[in-house]
């Protein structure tokens, strides 16, 4: 079975790139927080490997090969059903859940995984709304877009946010911003400024900044048909 650090690269490079793009020897540097010539050398390494994991080209980054990808989905997976068994189950709040999670996927067996899953009803999604991966490697589809991307006075509901940043989580929930949870973009501010929320029926505008309004999706009920 592979590694932590392999499992770490496999799940960055899918998170990074999707399906089918590549992703950067630079943008996995940042993502995992190694050295540039690190990246190097896991990717040479993931590459040759009996079967490969990675197909890797200097200066055009790595993709995933179906081997790669497949153990990829299955750490999500992990990783996801441990963030929501964590969430729902044990009351952990959303903001701890990730760190958590980082330590347990590589570890549990097949049928802690199943038993996780049947334990929640076989869910689609984690508790900050990102996919689970299916067992079989699919995954659940959702139509969705960025929260910088709707116009002025839009309606919409919370789709998924990053769980990158246990404070802008904690600072997201303190306002009532959740997956599930209906916003209206009130106001764009001119130059790339910030984007002005109202949350549900509350008469209180918060200013989002890029970086915050970045971590956000959403999805629009006349798109979504819901």
């Amino acid at each position: 079975m592979p590694s932590e650090a392999i499992d770490d690269y496999l799940k960055a490079i899918f998170q990074i790139a999707g399906e089918h793009e590549r992703a950067s020897t630079a943008s996995l540097a940042e993502k995992l927080a190694v050295a540039p010539a690190s990246v190097t050398g896991m990717l040479r390494k993931l590459s040759e490997s009996h079967p490969p994991l990675v197909e890797y080209q200097k200066h055009h980054g790595a993709r995933l090969t179906s081997v790669g990808r497949a153990r990829a989905l299955e750490v999500i997976r992990h990783h996801r059903l441990i963030e929501l068994f964590l969430h729902t189950t044990l009351g952990y709040s959303w903001d701890e859940v990730h760190a958590e999670a980082e330590k347990l996927e590589h570890c549990i067996s097949e049928t802690l995984e199943d038993r996780i899953a049947a334990a929640l009803g076989d869910p689609e999604f984690d508790p900050h709304g990102h996919p689970i991966p299916r067992r079989d490697g699919s995954l659940p589809s959702r139509t969705d877009r960025g929260l910088v991307q709707l116009e002025a006075g839009t309606g919409a509901i919370v789709s998924r946010v990053s769980d990158q940043d246990s404070e802008m989580l904690l600072y997201l929930s303190k306002i009532g911003i959740k997956p599930g949870v209906r916003i209206q973009l009130v106001e764009r501010g001119p130059f790339d400024g910030p984007l002005m929320i109202r949350v549900e029926e509350s008469p209180d505008v918060h200013a989002f900044g890029p970086r915050l309004a970045a971590a956000i999706r959403v999805r629009v009920p006349d798109e979504s048909g819901t």
